[in-house]
């Protein structure tokens, strides 16, 4: 057999081609691992005829539907440009039709921005946008209950500057056409808006001037806030709301409540310094205080929610860090919903017809009842956590580590051992909510956090290290991470570089205070406020990245745009700062190049400058020059960029709504989003031979196998090394269909091949170190799927036979690492498996030759199959030598 050492067909001539096709790696898939444990989502809504048909809408999350009261939910938005949603509506005329705010739609830190109106007319299966997309926030939409074409949107607008596509908009043709009927300003928008229940002409909505500062916790909010009405359908609105807080005194956001069952009843929760909930008898006229319990209306710009019952006027709800119910009109009040059970709530629905059937939107996902409150569906079924970063350990299999917003830390296994991740494979590692958390090198059960934890897998116990030092400034995520050079090195970032020698018992400041002493304010913000001429000084270091080769050289970027380097270990700093970095350009990561001295790749993120253009800035010479590396990216923040640390010039970029990377060092970008659904990318971590990623909205998500990028101009790839895993140890009754899992890697070891043209015949042969036939496949005689009744583990995890395709394009393969025939299982195989398997048995450790041949032509390359581990502890060889 003749080897080929030339490219097939339209495979790339050359590394450094800038644009790669879609062809050479479409095959590659992302998995979901979870966690299974929901995180916030604002929009929720019911299908009134259908009650048991719900749809909600996750901040960073996209669109989700159960048809069973929340016991389990499918996504129907994934294929959509973005993943961001701040609200959504069923027309409850034709409730096929949901029309989905994007744009989370909140005033926070960490917040993301959406394009527009979507609009599904198939109950999920297919969205178009039907416009108004520069709103970026869309926090209210009300649509006519007999109408399905009439609907009006709040578009609250850009988050951190002036807007004209504010306020309140309608159609009058199903989102053809949208026409703004109430606007104020560009710095005035919508918040809430609704049609009462009984006089469809008749519109409510609440205005709200607010902005986000380019610094974290800092906000300004004007004073054209209120509540208005309009008598005819939209087209002319006063003001009304006599005895809510004037603007005059502090006025903020507000959220209000029509009943259905007396129409002239309206509740509304003002945000005010003496804010409260306050009801109108007269539809909104005037108003009268009823409770101003802090715990009812405190965070009003987070929640502001007030519900009536549809049936009673005198029940009503509150929405806040717990969920509260009133029987008497506002007189008492108890919690019926609150942690342990979630928290932080935003939306309440009621069935208009059933006050039982409740649904809530919160931090922690949407839980539903149909008891009027006694108990509730679960959150442990949606994997929409928001995490902050991602990191992984040294275990084999790996884990995969990261701080989830209001739910604090998760560790989840890369692979589960029963065929699944299901929630045997991960747990909580006593860190924070939004820190970083990293494992100890030496030891996986050593896993630390940024808020000052170290956690000990073994005895369960959490050790607080937070450094006892002066002068120092955090914010909620700050850098935590061991140095790759020299693992006894573990680094937190403050406004200063902090270093512990003892696994974080003592700190030392290797750094001075690297944030700015001076600075500017950014237009945006500083056109309506002057709070950053009277602030004291509140940057922090919020990336840093010490060298992979120098433990001595160590890079930081400030979240108010500044870039330093040290090459002495901290005892000297230098202000590299790329030109064009201004004050409050957030620095969200840099990497440290792994191929070279004086290389660092740097994520800058403005979007708190009301600014969404991508910047990846690339120096080769220690800061001294350089290069924005942005062709092909979209217009989106960059959240961080890392290096691959086996191919060169290989680089990896985590933007607010995918994933890309570039073959050339940043010159140019390729998309990788392939299967992901949109959503925001905040870190990624090459681990092995895969890509790690996490997500503000999805969980964590795993790119196995990216050797394919790393020989793009191979025809064939296979791994260097793969460990000799059994992908299903379960022998016991299976986890029903409806428990939610991650999903394991392909049961094998990944191959991937290239094909130019459509072939006639493809072949793959394995063989051992002896030269002996393993196994052979071919796409003339594929083979036939085992027979169920033969399959002992469970049949949901068992995969398809491998079957070789002959299309042109890229492909993934997976040899399961078995033999010919339908022999019983023995050697590693009756480790992993009480209960024999009637398949090939598995191969024992050692080195294997792969050999594809298309049409008479022959690749070939060579794996090393490793015992895992705890198999080697067991006396199994793990095939390699001793010395």
């Amino acid at each position: 057999m003749r080897v080929l050492t030339l490219l097939m067909g339209s495979l790339l001539a050359a590394l450094s081609v800038a644009q790669v096709p879609a062809s050479q790696y479409d095959s590659l898939q992302w998995r979901c691992i979870g966690p299974f444990r929901g995180g916030r989502t604002v929009g929720i809504d019911v299908v009134w005829k259908q009650p048991n048909v719900w749809y909600i809408g996750v901040n960073h999350g996209g669109v989700w539907k159960s048809t069973d009261y929340g016991r389990t939910w499918n996504p129907v938005f994934d294929d959509q440009p973005t993943g961001s949603v701040g609200f959504l509506a069923v027309a409850q005329s034709n409730p096929d039709v949901v029309y989905v705010g994007s744009g989370e739609g909140l005033q926070r830190p960490d917040l993301s921005v959406g394009d527009g109106v979507y609009k599904t007319t198939d109950g999920g299966k297919t969205w178009h946008n039907t416009g108004l997309k520069d709103g970026r926030q869309i926090n209210g939409i009300a649509v006519d209950p007999r109408n399905e074409n009439r609907a009006f949107v709040a578009v609250l607008g850009h988050p951190y500057g002036p807007s004209k596509e504010r306020g309140i908009y309608r159609t009058l043709d199903g989102g053809r056409t949208w026409k703004p009927v109430l606007q104020k300003d560009e710095n005035t928008g919508a918040v809430a808006v609704a049609i009462d229940p009984v006089q469809p002409r008749t519109v409510y909505a609440a205005m709200w001037a607010a902005r986000q500062a380019p610094w974290e916790n800092g906000s300004w909010q004007g004073k054209t806030n209120g509540l208005f009405k309009s008598i005819d359908g939209g087209d002319h609105w006063r003001e009304i709301g006599k005895g809510l807080p004037t603007n005059s005194e502090g006025l903020g956001r507000i959220g209000f409540t029509v009943c259905k069952a007396d129409n002239k009843v309206v509740y509304a929760l003002a945000d005010a310094p003496k804010g409260g909930i306050y009801r109108s008898n007269d539809a909104g006229e005037t108003f009268t205080k009823v409770a101003d319990q802090a715990r009812l209306w405190g965070r009003g710009s987070d929640f502001a929610e007030v519900r009536v019952d549809p049936r009673d006027p005198e029940t009503i709800y509150a929405a806040n860090t717990s969920t509260y119910r009133s029987t008497d009109g506002g007189k008492t009040w108890t919690c019926i919903k609150g942690a342990p059970g979630g928290d932080d709530y935003h939306t309440i629905v009621i069935h208009p017809d059933n006050s039982a059937l409740i649904g809530l939107a919160s931090d922690q996902g949407a839980t539903i009842s149909v008891n009027h409150g006694e108990t509730w569906s679960s959150w442990y079924n949606q994997p929409t956590a928001q995490m902050y970063h991602v990191s992984t350990d040294n275990q084999v299999p790996y884990w995969v580590y990261g701080g989830q917003q209001e739910s604090g830390s998760a560790a989840v296994a890369s692979r589960g051992r029963y065929g699944a991740v299901t929630f045997r494979d991960w747990h909580p590692v006593g860190a924070e909510e939004y820190a970083y958390v990293c494992v100890d090198p030496k030891d996986p059960n050593l896993v630390f956090g940024s808020k000052g934890t170290r956690f000990d897998r073994r005895t369960g116990v959490m050790t607080p290290i937070y450094p006892d030092l002066p002068d120092l400034r955090f914010l909620r995520t700050m850098p935590m991470l061991f140095s790759e050079k020299d693992p006894s090195m573990l680094f937190l970032a403050s406004n200063r570089v902090l270093l512990s020698r003892d696994k974080g018992d003592h700190w030392t400041p290797i750094s001075p205070d690297l944030s700015r002493e001076t600075w500017t304010v950014p237009d945006p913000f500083s056109s309506v406020s002057d709070q950053g001429k009277t602030m004291k000084r509140r940057g922090v270091v919020y990336a840093l990245a010490p060298s992979p080769r120098d433990a001595n050289v160590i890079w930081a970027g400030t979240d108010d745009g500044l870039v330093w380097v040290t090459k002495d270990g901290g005892t000297g700093w230098r202000d590299v700062t790329p030109p064009g970095v201004t004050a409050w350009s957030k620095v969200a990561q840099i990497d440290a190049g792994r191929h070279e001295d004086g290389t660092a790749y740097v994520a800058v993120n403005r979007l708190r400058c009301d600014d969404l253009k991508p910047y990846v800035y690339v120096t080769h010479d220690f800061g001294k020059t350089w290069t924005l590396a942005v062709d092909g990216l979209a217009a989106d923040p960059v959240n961080a960029v890392r290096e691959d640390p086996v191919r060169p010039g290989l680089l990896y970029a985590a933007t607010e709504r995918t994933v890309w990377f570039s073959v050339d060092a940043g010159a140019h970008w390729n998309p990788l989003r392939l299967n992901m659904p949109c959503t925001s990318i905040r870190d990624l971590v090459v681990k092995d031979d895969d890509l790690v990623i996490g997500t503000h909205g999805r969980g964590f998500w795993i790119l196995d196998g990216v050797t394919r990028l790393r020989e793009l101009d191979q025809p064939f790839v296979a791994p260097k090394t793969f460990w000799l895993y059994e992908n299903n140890l379960n022998t016991d009754t299976p986890l029903p269909h409806e428990e939610p899992a991650g999903q394991n890697p392909p049961d094998g070891v990944p191959l991937d091949y290239a094909l130019g043209a459509d072939a006639r015949q493809v072949t793959l042969e394995v063989f051992d170190a002896s030269g002996k036939l393993v196994r052979r496949f071919d796409s003339a005689a594929p083979e036939k799927a085992l027979d169920p009744n033969e399959i002992t583990v469970d049949p949901r995890w068992s995969r398809a036979p491998l079957a070789l395709s002959t299309t042109k394009g890229s492909h993934r393969v997976a040899w399961d690492m078995r033999g010919e025939g339908k022999r019983r299982a023995l050697g590693m195989a009756a480790i992993w498996s009480a209960t024999p398997i009637s398949r090939g048995a598995l191969v024992t450790p050692g080195e294997y030759r792969l050999v594809l041949t298309v049409d008479g032509v022959v690749h070939i390359r060579t794996v090393t199959l490793k015992a895992p581990p705890r198999f080697a502890a067991a006396g199994v060889d793990d095939g390699e030598n001793d010395d």
